[in-house]
């Protein structure tokens, strides 16, 4: 059931997602040539505990993963792109870091995702990373009353397509408002013009994410993080987006 949210619960949620723009901010700073995930995992752990917020991660034990996750970010390096389990690993020269966040603050949650280059980056990786941001973008600007989930679904991939990207619809998008996941689903692929019809009121995590060469996809021994099949590289935005009568509001950008 989709559930569409008052102006003044919109505003609640924007305050979630402020404090979660302005966590990745810092992560992005922080993920530094020599940093070891496990500090990374440590520094969200102590904003989340000293803001008085909830991580939407921990304890989250849904079918496609093994037992409850205990951590409160997901970090991805090079070929893993979601649902990456923070583990002892430091950071190298050229690394692609994708680095996801939900976060509840008084009972409603924002999502949000960045990919960063730690060091030097190479210029595949660059351009794999902005594509994932102009998909992002692009579906952000259809995503107006009176269109549909396949505007947005079209959009993304016809940004993937553009850039020579497959796409892969297993996970995607989702609807997020008083917990992390809520309907609609969102895939990263579809039609323009099908799919649930947009209204004001309705709040949507868009993440498009993409591998360099395949859709297809495998997970990790650890049962949560997510890999390209064939170990291409990988990238991942996204923002928590609020369908209103004046267009879309990104409620996760930083204030």
């Amino acid at each position: 059931m989709v559930e569409l949210k008052s102006p003044g619960e919109i505003a609640r949620m924007r305050v979630a997602g402020e404090f979660v723009a302005d966590v990745l901010a810092e992560l992005r700073t922080r993920a530094r040539v020599g940093v070891n995930l496990l500090d990374l995992e440590a520094y969200v752990r102590e904003r989340i505990r000293d803001r008085g917020a909830v991580s939407c991660y921990w304890d989250y034990a849904p079918s496609f993963g093994r037992g409850p996750f205990r951590n409160t970010v997901c970090l991805s390096v090079n070929d893993a792109v979601l649902h990456g389990l923070p583990f002892d690993y430091v950071l190298r020269d050229g690394d692609v870091l994708s680095i996801d966040l939900a976060v509840g603050v008084d009972g409603w949650v924002a999502d949000s995702a960045i990919t960063v280059i730690v060091g030097a980056a190479a210029e595949a990786d660059l351009r794999l990373v902005r594509a994932t941001e102009e998909a992002l973008a692009a579906a952000i600007a259809v995503a107006l009353p009176g269109n549909r989930i396949g505007d947005l679904s079209a959009a993304i991939e016809g940004v993937a397509r553009a850039y020579g990207y497959p796409v892969n619809t297993e996970f995607g998008g989702h609807g997020l408002g008083r917990t992390m996941h809520e309907d609609p689903h969102v895939p990263n692929a579809g039609r323009a013009g099908r799919g649930y019809s947009l209204r004001p009121g309705l709040t949507i995590a868009i993440e498009p994410w993409f591998a360099r060469t395949t859709d297809r996809i495998y997970t990790d021994a650890d049962g949560w993080t997510i890999r390209s099949a064939d170990g291409s590289r990988t990238a991942h935005s996204e923002h928590t987006v609020a369908i209103t009568a004046d267009g879309p509001q990104v409620l996760t950008r930083a204030a």
